[in-house]
């Protein structure tokens, strides 16, 4: 399979290492971004080819993954207009319809749309992907590969469905970094040295959400063992339940998809 990144920015590094580290062969991926830096630094750190622009021979690809900023998307795009042929298109790009994207590309729409986050450049990250109907078995399963080379896929039927997966898992690293943020700021409070905290702080988190991945037990069950009646954890939780701390998460992921709404339709128009 030969690909070809559109852009050489933070998420196409961690694709391409991604799928170096499976097994794919530098010789097939090609990155194009306009940069000479970005170009020097993929080829020195990957051995991949790199190019300045999108030329036909950029385009003698099977899969063309689009890894430029989404206010970047359109301009991108416009040069390959009536240009594709065989290719699949994945795009990673947050905000932007099929639907625009095909439109952009003079009505091409083997397309693949992807939600990574960005544990992607650790090799943990989780993506949501949908399809065009026009997108077959095979193409979806290439997507998978690409994406999976750097974390987890899950798969969507219903693009509306993807402001959602915007709002749990794309901005999700954000609400967990701010989570460790508000623990270490509580435990410096309560007196711990800030190298205490932080430690305790992370390897919590590191481990809590390890238990709940390897668990068979539910999230809920995993909590309950953990809160004695009358005990410490009961008396924090209360607090929590107080202050309506669900709805509040709950109240923040419909702002994120609100906005991720309105992203989509600010780009997408002509």
């Amino acid at each position: 399979m030969k690909i070809t990144f559109v852009g050489g920015g933070n998420m196409a590094n961690a694709l391409i290492g991604g799928l170096l580290k499976q097994g794919f062969s530098a010789a097939n991926l090609l990155a194009i971004d306009p940069y000479a830096e970005a170009r020097d630094k993929l080829r020195a750190q990957f051995g991949v080819r790199t190019g300045e622009t999108l030329d036909s021979g950029a385009l003698d690809c099977d899969v063309l993954v689009l890894a430029v900023k989404p206010q970047q998307m359109r301009a991108a795009l416009t040069p390959l207009a009536d240009k594709l042929s065989r290719q699949l298109v994945v795009s990673i790009a947050a905000g932007l319809r099929i639907a625009n994207l095909a439109r952009w590309l003079g009505g091409y729409a083997r397309i693949v749309r992807a939600m990574p986050n960005t544990p992607a450049l650790i090799g943990r990250g989780v993506t949501g992907l949908v399809a065009d109907p026009s997108v077959d078995a095979t193409e979806r399963h290439a997507a998978s590969a690409i994406l999976g080379a750097v974390g987890s896929v899950a798969w969507l039927e219903d693009e509306t469905k993807m402001d959602a997966v915007t709002a749990l898992s794309g901005s999700g690293p954000a609400y967990v970094f701010y989570f460790i943020e508000a623990l270490v700021d509580a435990g410096i409070e309560l007196g711990l040295a800030p190298d205490a905290a932080r430690r305790l702080t992370l390897d919590t988190i590191l481990g809590a959400a390890q238990l709940a991945a390897d668990s068979v037990d539910s999230v809920v069950t995993l909590r309950e063992r953990v809160t004695s009646k009358g005990g410490t954890t009961a008396a924090a939780l209360a607090v929590m339940e107080t202050q309506n701390f669900k709805a509040l998460i709950a109240d923040a992921l419909k702002a994120a998809a609100a906005r991720g709404r309105e992203i989509g339709d600010e780009l997408g128009h002509d």
